[in-house]
C-alpha cells in the first residue's frame, strides 16, 4: 500500500510546544524582618523589572515583598504566588533576582519549578543567573543552582547555631523573652537588656503563692485572673517550670547544660525548685479540698507495714471513712486511726531554747507578708479602678447610642460582678494587714505547747505540712497489732534532743540558751531569704552554748525552722481570713 497518509490517525498525540508568551510576574523576599528596613527589596525589585524591561516582557503581578524564609517552600507569598500562576493561563514567567530568592529547599525547589515548567509552560528565571530552562542543559544548571542555594543555607545554619550555641553559653537569650519580661534593647544578643515588666510582678505572685501559701494551680489561675492577668493552668504550669524566671537559661541547643543568665531573675533559685518540688528539704504537694482529703489526712502519709501507702474510702450506709492497704488489703477505722495519732501528738512540746529562733524567723516572714500583701492589695484596686473607668466609659457610650441597652445591661452586670470579686477577694487581705506579728508569736507558743489542737482545728493542707514536720519519714500501720508506729519523729518536737549534738551527756543533750543575743539585722531578703546563710554552724552554737554541733544537726535545724516558721505564719492569717 503505497497511500500511508491513511495511517496519520494512529500517530502518536504530539506534545503542545512551550507558549512564547511575554506575561511575567516578579517574586522578591528577605529571610528576616530586619531587612524589610534596608533597599534589599526595593533592590531586587529594581533589578527584576529591569529584566522584563529588556526582556520585553510585561509584569502582571508583584508577589513577596517582605520576610520569608526560603528553607521550606510553605510561605504564604509564595502560596499565594503559585496559586495566582496556575489559574491565570496567560502567565509565562516568573522572575526572581536569583534562584536562591525563589528556593534553597533544594531539590524541592527544583521540582516545584521543574513542575511548572512541564505542566503550565511558566520557566523560572534569574536576573543574576541567566539560563534557558526549557533546555535539558538549562535545567540541569537551574538544579544545580538549586542545589547550591539548599546548601548555602545549610552551612549558614550552622554557622548561626554555632554562634547562638556560644551565646546562649555566655548567659545570653537567643529567642523571644518569656512572659512578665520585656528586652529593652532588641537586635544583638550581646546588647540585650532584659528587665522584669508589670506582668513579671503578677507571675512572681504566682511562684509565692505556690510555695509559701501551698496554693494549687487551679486557685493560682483564679486569683491572677481576679487581678487582670488572663491565663490558664496549661499556661500557668509552663510559666511554673520555666527555669528563666530564676536567672537559669536552658535551651534544646545545649541540652545537657545549664547557664546563668545575664538577664534580670525574677525570683530567687530556691524558690523555683520548691515551686517545682525540686529541693533537698521535705516539700509538701498541696492538696484538693475534697472530702474525702479532709476526712483521711493521713492518706498517703501513713504507710502499711507492708510498705505502701495507705488509702481511704466511705462506707456510704454507715457515713463512716476507712485508710485501706491497696495491696495487702488492711483496713482500719478512721477514727480510731485519728485518736491514735491525737494520743502521739499530745505529750509533743517544741524545745524551749529553739522558740527563740521560731519567733524571729515569724518576724521577718510575717513584715515580708504584710509588704506582700499591701502589694497585692494595691494590684486589687488598680483592677477595681480599671473596671470603674470601663464601666464609666460604657454608660459614655450608652448615654450617646453608640451601644444598644441590651449590650450595656450584659457589660455592666459582667463589670460589676468582677469589682465583688476583686472586693471579696482584697477584703481578707486587710485584716491580714491589720494583724502584727505578736499575736503571731504568741499563737506560735500555743502551737508549740499543744500540738495536738493544732492538727485537729487545722484545714488539710496544713494537717499535712505540719504532721510531715513531725513525722519526717511518715507513720506505719501494723495490721497485726492495729496501732500505729513511728519511723522517726523531729528532734525538736520532743523533750529532749537525743544524739545530735556533739556534747556528750549521759547520752541525753540539753540547750542552755543564754539570757540575751543580738540578732544579726537585714538577714532575710524579701521571702527569699537563706536561714543556711544566716544561721551558721557558729551562730547556732554560740547562742546555744555548745562547744561544737555536727553539719547534719545544724541542717536539720535550718530545714525545720524555715519550714516551720512558713506553716505559722500561712495558718495563722490563715485563720484571720476566716474569722
Amino acid at each position: 500500500m503505497k497511500n500511508l497518509n491513511l495511517f496519520n490517525s494512529f500517530l502518536p498525540t504530539k506534545k503542545s510546544p512551550i507558549i512564547s508568551g511575554k506575561n511575567a510576574v516578579i517574586y522578591t523576599r528577605v529571610s528576616h524582618a530586619s531587612q524589610e528596613e534596608n533597599t534589599s527589596l526595593e533592590t531586587q525589585k529594581k533589578y527584576c523589572e529591569n529584566y522584563a524591561l529588556r526582556k520585553g516582557l510585561s509584569i502582571i503581578e508583584y508577589f513577596g515583598g517582605t520576610y520569608e524564609s526560603a528553607k521550606t517552600d510553605d510561605r504564604k507569598e509564595f502560596s499565594k504566588m503559585l496559586q495566582f500562576i496556575k489559574r491565570n493561563k496567560k502567565i509565562n514567567y516568573i522572575i526572581v533576582y536569583s534562584y536562591e530568592r525563589f528556593s534553597r529547599s533544594g531539590i524541592e525547589g527544583a521540582k516545584i519549578a521543574n513542575d511548572l515548567l512541564k505542566d503550565y509552560n511558566i520557566k523560572t528565571l534569574a536576573v543574576t543567573q541567566e539560563l534557558d530552562p526549557s533546555t535539558y542543559s538549562g535545567m540541569f544548571q537551574q538544579n544545580i543552582f538549586f542545589l547550591f542555594s539548599q546548601m548555602d543555607n545549610e552551612l549558614r545554619r550552622d554557622k548561626s547555631i554555632t554562634g547562638m550555641k556560644e551565646l546562649i553559653r555566655k548567659g545570653y537569650c537567643t529567642h523571644n523573652v518569656p512572659r512578665g519580661y520585656t528586652n529593652l534593647n532588641k537586635g544583638k544578643a550581646v546588647n540585650q537588656q532584659i528587665v522584669v515588666n508589670e506582668e513579671g510582678e503578677f507571675i512572681r505572685k504566682a511562684f509565692l503563692w505556690k510555695v509559701n501559701e501551698k496554693m494549687n494551680n487551679v486557685d493560682i489561675v483564679r486569683k491572677l485572673n481576679s487581678l487582670g492577668f488572663k491565663t490558664n493552668e496549661k499556661t500557668l504550669s509552663y510559666l511554673l517550670s520555666n527555669p528563666f524566671y530564676c536567672g537559669i537559661i536552658t535551651s534544646s541547643l545545649v541540652p545537657d547544660e545549664v547557664i546563668i543568665g545575664n538577664h534580670q531573675p525574677m525570683i530567687s533559685q530556691e524558690l523555683f525548685l520548691k515551686a517545682n518540688n525540686i529541693i533537698q528539704s521535705k516539700r509538701f504537694h498541696p492538696l484538693n479540698h475534697t472530702r474525702d482529703n479532709n476526712n483521711l489526712p493521713l492518706k498517703i502519709f501513713m504507710k502499711c507495714i507492708c510498705g505502701k501507702s495507705m488509702t481511704g474510702y466511705l462506707v456510704k450506709k454507715k457515713n463512716l471513712f476507712y485508710y485501706k492497704c491497696p495491696n495487702c488489703c488492711a483496713n482500719k477505722s478512721a477514727k480510731n486511726l485519728h485518736e491514735q495519732f491525737e494520743n502521739l501528738l499530745s505529750p509533743l512540746q517544741l524545745n524551749t531554747q529553739i522558740q527563740f529562733f521560731v519567733e524571729e524567723g515569724i518576724k521577718t516572714i510575717f513584715k515580708s507578708t504584710e509588704n506582700e500583701k499591701l502589694s497585692e492589695s494595691r494590684l486589687y484596686n488598680i483592677r477595681k479602678n480599671t473596671l470603674l473607668q470601663k464601666i464609666e466609659a460604657l454608660e459614655e457610650r450608652f448615654a450617646i447610642g453608640e451601644i444598644s441597652e441590651s449590650l450595656f445591661v450584659k457589660y455592666k452586670t459582667k463589670f460589676e460582678n468582677e469589682i465583688q470579686e476583686v472586693e471579696k477577694r482584697n477584703s481578707p487581705i486587710i485584716s491580714r494587714v491589720q494583724s502584727t506579728s505578736d499575736k503571731c508569736i504568741f499563737y506560735s507558743k500555743e502551737v508549740a505547747h499543744d500540738p495536738k489542737s493544732f492538727w485537729i482545728n487545722s484545714s488539710i493542707e496544713f494537717r499535712s505540712a505540719f504532721q510531715s514536720l513531725l513525722f519526717p519519714n511518715g507513720i506505719i500501720y501494723d495490721k497485726n497489732t492495729k496501732s500505729i508506729l513511728i519511723k522517726e519523729r523531729n528532734i525538736f518536737y520532743q523533750a529532749e534532743l537525743v544524739g545530735d549534738i556533739e556534747v556528750e551527756k549521759s547520752n541525753t543533750y540539753e540547750f542552755k540558751a543564754k539570757s540575751t543575743i543580738n540578732f544579726p539585722n537585714n538577714q532575710f531578703h524579701l521571702f527569699e531569704y537563706n536561714f543556711q546563710d544566716k544561721w551558721t554552724v557558729e551562730y547556732v552554737c554560740t547562742y546555744l552554748n555548745l562547744e561544737s554541733c555536727s553539719i547534719g544537726f545544724h541542717e536539720k535545724l535550718i530545714q525545720f525552722l524555715e519550714n516551720y516558721c512558713r506553716l505559722l505564719v500561712s495558718t495563722y492569717l490563715h485563720s484571720c481570713d476566716h474569722n
